[in-house]
């Protein structure tokens, strides 16, 4: 039970403090070493905008979901795969694959930044590996 608790304290803490944070420095160019991932809300339609670590590498983007598939985002992705990258200032679309059987903690270095894995092992309570085949061309700033 405690280990389901301190979960639902984290998804909190992340989708209310957290990621409002970051997404905003993120957005304003404020927070080297972050992107933000546009998905679609699987109950309003309306984009929902998380901010990870930045694993661009080429046109593939890596990152790992601290939560797994309790995280709202990640459950986004589930129901409709298109999603937006956003790394500097440029949005690019992409497709998105989750990778349960993915090693997750091997991605560190090669596709997630390496300061990002004592956050992950700190915070994580289900990280899963997320794949986005990113579209060659980026799209224009405003879709």
């Amino acid at each position: 039970m405690e280990a389901r608790r301190r979960a639902k304290m984290m998804r909190l803490a992340e989708k209310y403090s957290f990621n409002r944070i970051f997404r905003f420095l993120v957005l304003k160019g404020l927070a080297p070493g972050y992107a933000v991932i546009e998905t679609t809300g699987r109950k309003t339609g309306q984009p929902r905008q998380v901010p990870v670590a930045n694993g661009l590498r080429g046109d593939t983007f890596w990152v790992i979901a601290e939560q797994g598939r309790h995280a709202d985002w990640v459950r986004n992705v589930e129901a409709e795969p298109a999603v937006r990258v956003r790394v500097g200032r440029r949005w690019r679309r992409g497709s998105a694959e989750l990778l349960p059987d993915d090693d997750w903690t091997a991605r560190f270095g090669s596709c997630i930044p390496r300061w990002n894995k004592p956050f992950i092992r700190a915070l994580g309570t289900d990280p899963l590996t997320i794949r986005i085949d990113l579209d060659p061309a980026p799209s224009p700033e405003g879709h």
